[in-house]
Protein backbone atom coordinates (compact mmCIF):
# COMPACT_ATOMS: atom_id res chain seq x y z
CA UNK A 1 0.00 0.00 0.00
CA UNK A 2 1.72 3.37 -0.95
CA UNK A 3 1.41 5.99 1.06
CA UNK A 4 0.27 9.55 0.09
CA UNK A 5 2.17 12.08 2.52
CA UNK A 6 -0.13 15.34 3.09
CA UNK A 7 2.34 18.30 5.43
CA UNK A 8 -0.43 19.91 7.02
CA UNK A 9 -2.83 17.45 8.10
CA UNK A 10 -4.07 16.19 11.91
CA UNK A 11 -6.27 13.35 12.66
CA UNK A 12 -9.29 13.88 15.08
CA UNK A 13 -10.61 11.31 17.57
CA UNK A 14 -13.99 12.89 18.00
CA UNK A 15 -15.00 10.41 20.89
CA UNK A 16 -18.26 10.78 23.20
CA UNK A 17 -16.13 10.99 26.24
CA UNK A 18 -13.03 12.09 25.25
CA UNK A 19 -11.79 14.06 21.90
CA UNK A 20 -7.91 13.56 20.98
CA UNK A 21 -5.86 15.13 18.76
CA UNK A 22 -2.77 13.65 16.49
CA UNK A 23 -0.53 16.08 14.30
CA UNK A 24 1.88 14.40 11.95
CA UNK A 25 5.57 14.13 13.60
CA UNK A 26 3.92 14.70 16.73
CA UNK A 27 1.88 12.42 17.92
CA UNK A 28 -1.13 12.92 19.89
CA UNK A 29 -1.46 16.67 21.09
CA UNK A 30 -4.65 16.98 22.73
CA UNK A 31 -6.48 14.96 24.65
CA UNK A 32 -9.47 16.36 27.04
CA UNK A 33 -13.01 15.49 27.75
CA UNK A 34 -15.52 15.85 25.00
CA UNK A 35 -17.41 18.91 27.30
CA UNK A 36 -18.38 21.89 26.85
CA UNK A 37 -19.71 24.73 29.51
CA UNK A 38 -22.04 27.08 28.39
CA UNK A 39 -23.65 30.26 29.62
CA UNK A 40 -27.31 29.36 29.34
CA UNK A 41 -28.18 33.19 29.56
CA UNK A 42 -26.29 34.46 26.62
CA UNK A 43 -25.34 31.32 25.14
CA UNK A 44 -21.10 31.81 24.68
CA UNK A 45 -19.24 28.96 26.04
CA UNK A 46 -17.81 29.43 29.35
CA UNK A 47 -15.46 26.61 29.12
CA UNK A 48 -14.37 23.30 26.80
CA UNK A 49 -12.53 19.94 27.52
CA UNK A 50 -10.75 19.96 31.12
CA UNK A 51 -11.72 23.28 32.31
CA UNK A 52 -15.22 22.09 31.68
CA UNK A 53 -14.82 19.02 32.90
CA UNK A 54 -14.27 19.81 36.36
CA UNK A 55 -17.25 22.26 36.61
CA UNK A 56 -19.44 19.33 36.59
CA UNK A 57 -21.76 19.23 39.45
CA UNK A 58 -20.10 22.15 40.26
CA UNK A 59 -22.16 25.09 38.53
CA UNK A 60 -24.76 28.12 39.18
CA UNK A 61 -27.72 27.81 37.25
CA UNK A 62 -26.63 30.04 34.69
CA UNK A 63 -24.20 27.56 33.60
CA UNK A 64 -24.97 24.24 31.98
CA UNK A 65 -21.88 21.55 31.13
CA UNK A 66 -22.75 19.56 28.42
CA UNK A 67 -21.64 16.54 26.25
CA UNK A 68 -22.18 17.70 22.58
CA UNK A 69 -21.52 13.76 21.60
CA UNK A 70 -24.16 11.52 22.16
CA UNK A 71 -23.70 7.76 21.26
CA UNK A 72 -20.74 8.42 18.83
CA UNK A 73 -22.43 11.01 16.49
CA UNK A 74 -22.99 14.84 17.13
CA UNK A 75 -25.98 15.93 19.22
CA UNK A 76 -25.17 19.65 19.70
CA UNK A 77 -23.84 21.04 16.08
CA UNK A 78 -23.27 24.44 16.78
CA UNK A 79 -21.41 23.46 20.18
CA UNK A 80 -19.65 20.59 18.77
CA UNK A 81 -18.13 22.85 15.64
CA UNK A 82 -17.08 25.33 18.50
CA UNK A 83 -15.20 22.99 20.73
CA UNK A 84 -13.24 21.25 17.52
CA UNK A 85 -12.13 24.94 17.03
CA UNK A 86 -10.56 25.26 20.22
CA UNK A 87 -9.36 21.73 20.05
CA UNK A 88 -7.41 22.85 16.29
CA UNK A 89 -6.72 25.67 17.60
CA UNK A 90 -4.97 24.15 20.94
CA UNK A 91 -3.13 21.50 18.51
CA UNK A 92 -1.46 24.44 16.50
CA UNK A 93 0.28 25.74 19.61
CA UNK A 94 0.91 22.32 21.25
CA UNK A 95 2.97 20.90 17.77
CA UNK A 96 5.20 24.34 18.41
CA UNK A 97 3.64 26.44 15.99
CA UNK A 98 0.86 27.17 13.54
CA UNK A 99 -0.28 25.71 10.39
CA UNK A 100 0.59 27.71 7.27
CA UNK A 101 -2.69 27.29 5.70
CA UNK A 102 -5.90 25.39 6.65
CA UNK A 103 -5.36 21.79 7.59
CA UNK A 104 -6.62 17.94 6.01
CA UNK A 105 -8.38 16.96 8.38
CA UNK A 106 -9.62 12.91 9.00
CA UNK A 107 -12.03 12.71 11.84
CA UNK A 108 -12.95 8.71 13.15
CA UNK A 109 -16.61 7.64 13.24
CA UNK A 110 -18.93 4.88 14.40
CA UNK A 111 -19.27 2.29 11.79
CA UNK A 112 -23.26 2.63 12.17
CA UNK A 113 -22.95 5.78 11.06
CA UNK A 114 -25.58 7.09 9.12
CA UNK A 115 -24.82 9.73 5.70
CA UNK A 116 -26.37 12.60 7.61
CA UNK A 117 -24.80 11.88 11.05
CA UNK A 118 -21.60 11.41 8.71
CA UNK A 119 -22.05 14.88 6.95
CA UNK A 120 -22.92 16.69 10.14
CA UNK A 121 -19.40 15.69 11.29
CA UNK A 122 -17.59 17.16 8.10
CA UNK A 123 -19.40 20.15 8.00
CA UNK A 124 -18.46 20.92 11.38
CA UNK A 125 -14.85 20.19 11.03
CA UNK A 126 -14.86 22.77 8.06
CA UNK A 127 -17.26 24.87 9.93
CA UNK A 128 -14.01 24.31 12.81
CA UNK A 129 -11.39 25.90 10.16
CA UNK A 130 -10.64 22.78 8.14
CA UNK A 131 -9.50 22.92 4.63
CA UNK A 132 -10.81 19.60 3.66
CA UNK A 133 -12.59 17.12 6.00
CA UNK A 134 -12.96 13.19 5.73
CA UNK A 135 -13.92 10.43 8.00
CA UNK A 136 -13.20 6.78 8.76
CA UNK A 137 -14.58 3.92 10.19
CA UNK A 138 -13.84 4.06 14.12
CA UNK A 139 -12.90 0.30 14.15
CA UNK A 140 -10.54 0.70 11.25
CA UNK A 141 -8.93 3.28 13.05
CA UNK A 142 -8.47 1.36 16.04
CA UNK A 143 -6.90 -1.76 14.15
CA UNK A 144 -4.29 0.76 12.86
CA UNK A 145 -3.68 2.04 15.93
CA UNK A 146 -3.20 -1.18 17.44
CA UNK A 147 -0.61 -2.22 14.26
CA UNK A 148 -2.57 -5.11 13.07
CA UNK A 149 -2.10 -6.00 9.56
CA UNK A 150 -5.06 -4.45 8.22
CA UNK A 151 -3.84 -4.06 4.45
CA UNK A 152 -3.23 -8.02 4.17
CA UNK A 153 -5.17 -10.99 3.28
CA UNK A 154 -5.89 -12.33 6.51
CA UNK A 155 -8.78 -11.65 9.09
CA UNK A 156 -7.74 -9.03 11.97
CA UNK A 157 -10.46 -8.87 14.75
CA UNK A 158 -10.73 -5.35 16.45
CA UNK A 159 -13.03 -4.73 20.03
CA UNK A 160 -13.13 -0.62 20.85
CA UNK A 161 -15.08 -0.13 23.43
CA UNK A 162 -15.39 4.15 23.64
CA UNK A 163 -17.41 6.19 25.87
CA UNK A 164 -20.58 6.51 24.12
CA UNK A 165 -20.50 3.12 21.32
CA UNK A 166 -18.64 -0.68 21.67
CA UNK A 167 -17.31 -1.08 17.72
CA UNK A 168 -16.68 -4.61 16.46
CA UNK A 169 -15.17 -5.32 13.26
CA UNK A 170 -13.30 -8.07 11.40
CA UNK A 171 -10.94 -6.51 8.81
CA UNK A 172 -8.91 -7.23 5.70
CA UNK A 173 -7.55 -6.06 2.97
CA UNK A 174 -7.71 -2.65 3.42
CA UNK A 175 -11.88 -3.13 4.37
CA UNK A 176 -14.10 -3.69 6.74
CA UNK A 177 -15.83 -7.34 6.27
CA UNK A 178 -18.43 -7.49 8.92
CA UNK A 179 -18.95 -4.81 11.51
CA UNK A 180 -21.25 -4.48 15.02
CA UNK A 181 -21.74 -1.15 16.74
CA UNK A 182 -24.18 -0.73 19.69
CA UNK A 183 -24.61 2.33 22.56
CA UNK A 184 -23.20 0.03 25.16
CA UNK A 185 -19.93 1.34 26.52
CA UNK A 186 -17.65 3.37 29.08
CA UNK A 187 -20.98 6.00 29.73
CA UNK A 188 -23.63 3.15 29.85
CA UNK A 189 -21.09 1.83 32.39
CA UNK A 190 -20.79 4.53 34.55
CA UNK A 191 -24.76 4.90 34.76
CA UNK A 192 -25.13 1.57 35.61
CA UNK A 193 -22.64 1.95 38.62
CA UNK A 194 -24.77 4.96 40.04
CA UNK A 195 -27.82 3.25 39.09
CA UNK A 196 -27.19 0.17 41.34
CA UNK A 197 -25.75 2.53 44.04
CA UNK A 198 -29.06 4.66 44.10
CA UNK A 199 -31.37 1.73 43.74
CA UNK A 200 -29.26 -0.71 46.38
CA UNK A 201 -28.27 2.21 49.24
CA UNK A 202 -30.56 5.19 48.26
CA UNK A 203 -27.43 7.15 47.85
CA UNK A 204 -27.40 9.53 44.70
CA UNK A 205 -23.54 9.94 43.33
CA UNK A 206 -22.15 12.19 40.50
CA UNK A 207 -21.01 10.86 37.04
CA UNK A 208 -17.66 11.52 38.19
CA UNK A 209 -17.87 9.61 41.22
CA UNK A 210 -19.03 6.81 39.37
CA UNK A 211 -16.25 6.85 36.89
CA UNK A 212 -14.09 7.01 39.26
CA UNK A 213 -15.32 3.98 40.75
CA UNK A 214 -15.28 1.92 37.79
CA UNK A 215 -11.51 3.05 37.80
CA UNK A 216 -10.45 1.95 40.59
CA UNK A 217 -12.29 -0.80 41.32
CA UNK A 218 -14.41 -1.42 37.98
CA UNK A 219 -13.87 -5.15 37.11
CA UNK A 220 -15.48 -7.90 34.82
CA UNK A 221 -15.68 -10.31 37.02
CA UNK A 222 -14.78 -10.16 40.63
CA UNK A 223 -11.00 -11.16 42.12
CA UNK A 224 -11.39 -14.58 44.26
CA UNK A 225 -8.47 -14.16 46.22
CA UNK A 226 -9.10 -10.62 47.99
CA UNK A 227 -11.96 -8.22 48.93
CA UNK A 228 -11.09 -4.84 47.09
CA UNK A 229 -13.30 -1.82 48.82
CA UNK A 230 -14.03 1.26 48.32
CA UNK A 231 -15.25 4.53 50.36
CA UNK A 232 -17.82 6.64 48.66
CA UNK A 233 -19.33 9.69 49.03
CA UNK A 234 -23.30 11.10 47.89
CA UNK A 235 -26.28 11.99 48.80
CA UNK A 236 -28.71 10.39 50.79
CA UNK A 237 -31.87 10.04 48.83
CA UNK A 238 -34.03 9.75 52.17
CA UNK A 239 -32.59 11.93 54.80
CA UNK A 240 -31.08 15.05 51.96
CA UNK A 241 -27.89 14.76 53.42
CA UNK A 242 -24.44 13.81 52.56
CA UNK A 243 -23.26 10.53 53.37
CA UNK A 244 -20.31 7.73 53.05
CA UNK A 245 -20.52 4.22 52.25
CA UNK A 246 -18.32 1.40 51.39
CA UNK A 247 -18.56 -1.05 48.55
CA UNK A 248 -17.31 -3.85 47.24
CA UNK A 249 -15.53 -5.12 43.90
CA UNK A 250 -18.03 -7.78 43.99
CA UNK A 251 -20.94 -5.14 43.89
CA UNK A 252 -19.48 -3.46 41.03
CA UNK A 253 -19.10 -6.33 39.01
CA UNK A 254 -22.78 -6.96 39.47
CA UNK A 255 -23.69 -4.05 38.71
CA UNK A 256 -22.12 -3.39 35.03
CA UNK A 257 -22.92 -7.58 34.14
CA UNK A 258 -25.78 -7.17 32.11
CA UNK A 259 -23.52 -4.44 30.13
CA UNK A 260 -20.52 -6.81 29.83
CA UNK A 261 -22.79 -9.24 28.53
CA UNK A 262 -24.54 -7.08 25.97
CA UNK A 263 -20.67 -6.78 24.67
CA UNK A 264 -20.45 -10.19 24.66
CA UNK A 265 -23.04 -10.65 22.33
CA UNK A 266 -22.34 -8.38 19.93
CA UNK A 267 -18.54 -9.76 19.81
CA UNK A 268 -20.39 -13.36 19.44
CA UNK A 269 -22.76 -12.27 16.56
CA UNK A 270 -20.12 -10.79 14.39
CA UNK A 271 -17.64 -13.92 14.79
CA UNK A 272 -21.40 -15.37 13.48
CA UNK A 273 -21.19 -13.48 10.22
CA UNK A 274 -17.66 -13.59 9.57
CA UNK A 275 -16.20 -15.79 6.76
CA UNK A 276 -15.49 -18.80 7.80
CA UNK A 277 -11.60 -18.22 6.48
CA UNK A 278 -11.49 -14.89 7.78
CA UNK A 279 -12.73 -16.80 11.19
CA UNK A 280 -10.00 -19.29 11.44
CA UNK A 281 -7.75 -16.35 10.54
CA UNK A 282 -9.25 -14.48 14.19
CA UNK A 283 -9.23 -17.69 15.90
CA UNK A 284 -4.95 -17.70 15.26
CA UNK A 285 -4.63 -14.22 15.59
CA UNK A 286 -6.98 -13.75 18.41
CA UNK A 287 -9.41 -10.38 19.31
CA UNK A 288 -8.01 -7.26 20.18
CA UNK A 289 -9.03 -5.04 22.71
CA UNK A 290 -9.10 -1.18 22.37
CA UNK A 291 -10.72 2.21 23.93
CA UNK A 292 -10.97 3.23 27.24
CA UNK A 293 -12.91 0.08 28.04
CA UNK A 294 -10.41 -2.09 27.36
CA UNK A 295 -9.03 -1.11 30.41
CA UNK A 296 -11.70 -2.57 32.65
CA UNK A 297 -10.36 -5.37 34.84
CA UNK A 298 -10.59 -9.30 33.77
CA UNK A 299 -12.81 -7.96 30.57
CA UNK A 300 -10.43 -9.32 28.58
CA UNK A 301 -10.81 -13.05 30.48
CA UNK A 302 -14.66 -12.69 30.07
CA UNK A 303 -14.55 -11.91 26.49
CA UNK A 304 -12.35 -14.63 25.59
CA UNK A 305 -13.95 -17.58 27.79
CA UNK A 306 -17.28 -16.77 26.25
CA UNK A 307 -15.62 -17.11 22.73
CA UNK A 308 -13.39 -19.18 23.31
CA UNK A 309 -10.58 -17.08 21.45
CA UNK A 310 -7.72 -15.38 22.62
CA UNK A 311 -8.40 -11.99 23.73
CA UNK A 312 -5.39 -9.03 23.98
CA UNK A 313 -5.39 -5.91 25.28
CA UNK A 314 -3.47 -3.53 22.47
CA UNK A 315 -0.47 -1.77 24.07
CA UNK A 316 -2.29 2.05 24.55
CA UNK A 317 -5.99 1.43 24.39
CA UNK A 318 -6.74 5.09 25.17
CA UNK A 319 -4.76 6.31 22.21
CA UNK A 320 -5.33 3.66 19.43
CA UNK A 321 -7.88 5.08 17.54
CA UNK A 322 -6.11 8.90 17.69
CA UNK A 323 -3.09 7.28 16.69
CA UNK A 324 -4.72 5.08 13.90
CA UNK A 325 -6.37 8.07 12.64
CA UNK A 326 -3.16 9.75 12.80
CA UNK A 327 -1.93 7.19 10.64
CA UNK A 328 -4.52 7.25 8.11
CA UNK A 329 -3.29 10.74 6.70
CA UNK A 330 -0.28 8.77 5.32
CA UNK A 331 -3.77 7.40 2.87
CA UNK A 332 -5.85 10.27 2.11
CA UNK A 333 -5.54 9.59 -1.66
CA UNK A 334 -6.12 5.40 -1.17
CA UNK A 335 -9.87 6.98 1.00
CA UNK A 336 -10.29 9.50 -1.63
CA UNK A 337 -10.28 6.72 -4.32
CA UNK A 338 -12.19 4.08 -2.07
CA UNK A 339 -14.90 6.09 -0.15
CA UNK A 340 -16.46 3.09 0.44
CA UNK A 341 -13.87 1.15 1.90
CA UNK A 342 -11.93 1.54 5.12
CA UNK A 343 -12.76 5.26 5.14
CA UNK A 344 -16.29 6.78 4.71
CA UNK A 345 -14.53 9.76 3.18
CA UNK A 346 -17.04 12.39 1.76
CA UNK A 347 -15.02 14.93 -0.19
CA UNK A 348 -16.35 18.44 -1.91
Amino acid sequence: MSKFRVSNSLGIDLGTANTLVFVRGKGVVVNEPTVVAINNETGDIVAVGNEARNMIGRTPGNISVVRPMKDGVIADYDTTATMMKYYLQKARKNRGGFFGTKPSVVVCVPSGITKVEERAVIDATKVAGAKEAFTIAEPFAAALGADLPVWEPTGSMVVDIGGGTTEVAVISLGGIVTSNSINEAGNKMDQAISDYIRQTYNLMIGERTAEEIKIEIGSAIPDENEEITMDIRGRNLITGLPETITITQKEIAEALREVIEKIIYVVKSTLEKTPPELAADVMDRGIVLTGGGALLKHIDKVISDATDVPVFVTENPLESVAIGTGKSLDYIQHFRDNPNVASRATID
